[in-house]
């Protein structure tokens, strides 16, 4: 068992946590950063699109897509004031907002998109997080949406190993039964059919799905993780594109 952080007394305590990890792998928001671009066009063509990075943690993901989305307005958005102020050194605007409670600081349809990466994976109710996402995005508005795939290559022969699965989790305080050396608090993990459905059913219309490298896997096996982004189904991380229906 490896320790990485004091006990927390809830989930917003472990969150709040700086040991805590919030970012994740460039690889993965460059290729979300593509998808978005290629979605909404050059800024020039009907003007600046508002892009929200919902749960920016501390906006290193949304300082790597910047440079694919420039003329558009990206503003993060995290509930963490630990993440907050390390995302207000990376991005112009980052501002507190929460997808249950109150909900977010927006208008109905004031979005042109949202990027939505990593953090499904870590929500008690994401039912209620897609219903505040589609509220304040435009009609036919993006989500590009990315979390962990439960049945990534690796994973399927872990369990048939009987070993507890990568990026799965059975305690805040510890790593139990897998292997890594991080707890980050995953709640929830999906498989490319199980994100395709869970999605539409909340009322978006899928567009496509495609896979991600993780930047955790051991550098010999890098390859075979590169090579498997070519059937998102195996892939580590899912990247899903939806519109608002």
């Amino acid at each position: 068992m490896t320790t990485t952080a004091p006990p927390p007394r809830e989930l917003r305590d472990f969150y709040e946590n700086p040991a805590v990890p919030v970012a994740s792998g460039p690889s993965r928001s460059r290729r979300q950063a593509r998808m978005l671009a290629r979605a909404l066009g050059p800024a020039g063509t009907g003007g600046p699109r508002t892009v929200l990075d919902i749960g920016c943690g501390d906006g290193a993901a949304a300082a790597t897509a910047a440079p694919f989305l420039r003329g558009h307005r990206l503003i993060g958005v995290d509930w963490s004031q630990d993440a907050l102020a390390r995302a207000r050194t990376r991005l112009l605007y980052a501002v507190r907002g929460e997808l249950t409670g109150g909900g977010l600081p927006f208008a109905a349809g004031s979005a042109d998109a949202v990027l939505f990466s990593e953090v499904l994976e870590h929500l008690v109710d994401p039912d209620a997080a897609l219903d505040e996402i589609r509220r304040v995005l435009r009609p036919g508005g993006h989500l590009m949406l990315s979390t962990p795939n439960l049945a990534a290559w690796y994973n399927r022969g872990l369990l048939l190993a009987g070993v507890q699965p990568v990026f799965s989790e059975v305690s805040l305080r510890g790593i139990h039964g897998r292997p890594g050396s991080e707890v980050v608090g995953h709640l929830r993990l999906y498989t490319a059919r199980a994100l395709r459905e869970f999605v539409a059913a909340s009322g978006f219309t899928v567009v496509r799905l495609e896979g991600a490298p993780f930047h955790g896997v051991p550098r010999v096996l890098r390859p075979l993780d590169r090579l498997a982004c070519a059937r998102p189904p195996l892939s580590s991380i899912l990247l899903l594109h939806a519109r608002r229906t």
